[in-house]
């Protein structure tokens, strides 16, 4: 292999005749061009090429020498300790086997690039540069090129606008750059200053250069942020505004309501309207509250099944309720317990205890209460291991049978017979077709999709407009809209019967508790 440097090829003269090529130019076939651009175009030397094998048979080789040799030497210098050889003293095998060691160690160290090797043992070849010779002492060819690429214009983004604030004072926007800063937590703002209304605009000041995002469209003054602090929303930065609506007047038990419905649907509120005018000429619709009681059920954890059995046939005792119910309603004067039911998965055992809460949705009493009463079990049950103060048995905030069976928070009733001409003139359709819809689409179109709890049109819509409105917990939609809708034709057929059964509404009575 030629590895000296070439000396410059000699500058190739003009034919007399005017023409670039040169006076020895013959053309070629159409073959010959074919394979010098097929030439051309080869890709280059790979490192794996520098070696005569393939590449996975040289890495084998390699891989058995390095691990031959060594398990050689280790056990000659083994036997050499045993029989007092000095381990200077090798033999022409040693020695082989110490040099085949250090280059299939070099050649390992350099396994996962091949380049490593390649850059001692090999260059590119010199049929490449033979190749290229011939390529250009041959073909001095015009060649047509094609034109230059037009230069594109490229428009640049237009660069955002820094948000443009009102002028804090200066001590504020001293707290502003603490805050940023992370020398003053944002949560403390309002104990710090003693201002709730100038906490939230420090906050959201803060907010704004964080994120490079102005929050002008969200409402701040207005506000009254004393009354949530220590209530609900920790750090707030604004407040949102959602319009009410009335339907009605709905007359229910013989009373008139006016029905508030927070909500950004079109239509929604109206509809509402339109089915309380058809219940109000008709006579109104009655109400039954089937059952009140919020649930809590732990998850506690056993060595053993039976074990976690005992526990389930103890807390089912009535013998044992009366004590069990003046544990748990020591934690609030209106928390009253009314059952306990346990299911076991394994080991483990759900806990479901369900109790009066007054007025209140209930969910931190029944907690306290619950707490109590694993405080009691542990003096008869020492092995019981608590892991959660809720185990989803309750199950709150998700659509589950054990609501839509047992019931949770209050189970109700509502009936209402509408005559034929109400539903006639006011609803604009006929009883017939009226309980056929119900069928085909609430109960048996329901069913065909899976639905649990969902057997009516849309219970959800007004359930969290209504939620909204009255500072309920939205959240608690997903089991509260578990509702199913039952319409039958009576008095041959003039006149229809509606129902609706809602086994687990969760709601606060006192509108001003809500708040």
């Amino acid at each position: 292999m030629d590895l000296r440097r070439r000396p410059p090829k000699p500058p190739v003269n003009s034919n007399p005749n005017g023409s670039s090529y040169p006076s020895s130019y013959q053309p070629r076939s159409s073959d010959d061009d074919h394979r010098l651009r097929t030439a051309s175009i080869a890709p280059p030397p790979k490192a794996s090429d520098a070696l005569p094998l393939p590449l996975y048979l040289t890495n084998a080789v390699f891989f058995t020498l390095f691990f031959s040799v060594a398990y050689y030497l280790l056990h000659r210098w083994r036997d050499k300790i045993r029989y007092n050889t000095p381990l200077h003293v090798v033999t022409i095998t040693e020695l082989g086997a110490i040099i085949a060691l250090i280059a299939s160690f070099i050649y390992l160290l350099g396994f996962f690039g091949i380049d490593f090797v390649q850059s001692f043992i090999s260059r590119a070849s010199g049929d490449a540069w033979d190749l290229a010779d011939t390529i250009d002492e041959d073909d001095h060819r015009l060649v047509t090129c094609s034109p230059p690429t037009p230069i594109v214009s490229v428009t640049k983004l237009p660069i955002p606008e820094p948000i443009v604030t009102e002028a804090l004072p200066e001590e504020d926007e001293e707290v502003v750059k603490s805050v940023l800063d992370g020398v003053i937590p944002s949560y403390s703002l309002e104990s710090r200053l003693g201002d709730c209304k100038r906490a939230a605009s420090i906050r959201r000041e803060a907010l704004q250069r964080v994120t490079g995002r102005s929050l002008e469209g969200l409402p701040l003054d207005g506000f009254d942020y004393e009354s949530i602090l220590g209530q609900c929303c920790e750090m707030p930065v604004g407040y949102i505004q959602i319009p009410v609506g009335i339907a009605g007047p709905l007359l229910l038990d013989g009373f008139e309501y006016s029905v508030p419905m927070a909500t950004t649907e079109g239509c929604l509120v109206a509809s509402t309207n339109r089915g309380c005018k058809a219940m109000y000429i008709s006579g109104g619709a009655t109400s039954t509250v089937l059952k009140d009681g919020m649930t809590r059920a732990p998850v506690v954890r056993f060595a053993s099944a039976r074990r976690a059995s005992e526990l389930k046939f103890f807390l089912e005792n009535p013998e044992n309720f009366d004590t069990l119910a003046v544990v748990f309603n020591r934690s609030s004067r209106f928390a009253r317990l009314q059952n306990v039911k346990c299911t076991i998965a394994g080991k483990n055992a759900y806990v479901r205890f369900s109790c009066s809460t007054g007025d209140a949705m209930g969910m931190n009493m029944v907690s306290k209460g619950v707490q109590n009463v694993l405080e009691y079990l542990t003096d008869d049950f020492p092995d019981m291991d608590v892991i959660g103060i809720s185990g989803n048995y309750c199950s709150d905030k998700k659509p589950a049978a054990v609501n839509w069976i047992e019931g949770r928070g209050k189970s109700v009733v509502c009936e209402a017979v509408i005559r034929g001409e109400i539903v006639n003139k006011v609803l604009k359709t006929s009883v017939a077709a009226l309980v056929e819809l119900n069928m085909l689409k609430n109960l048996a179109g329901s069913a065909v999709a899976g639905s649990l709890g969902g057997f009516n049109a849309h219970a959800s819509n007004i359930v969290s407009a209504v939620f909204i409105a009255t500072g309920q917990d939205p959240a608690q939609n997903v089991e509260s809209s578990q509702c199913i809708t039952m319409m039958e034709a009576i008095n041959d057929g003039k006149d229809i019967h509606i129902s609706v059964t809602m086994p687990s509404i969760e709601v606060v009575i006192d509108q001003i508790l809500c708040l």
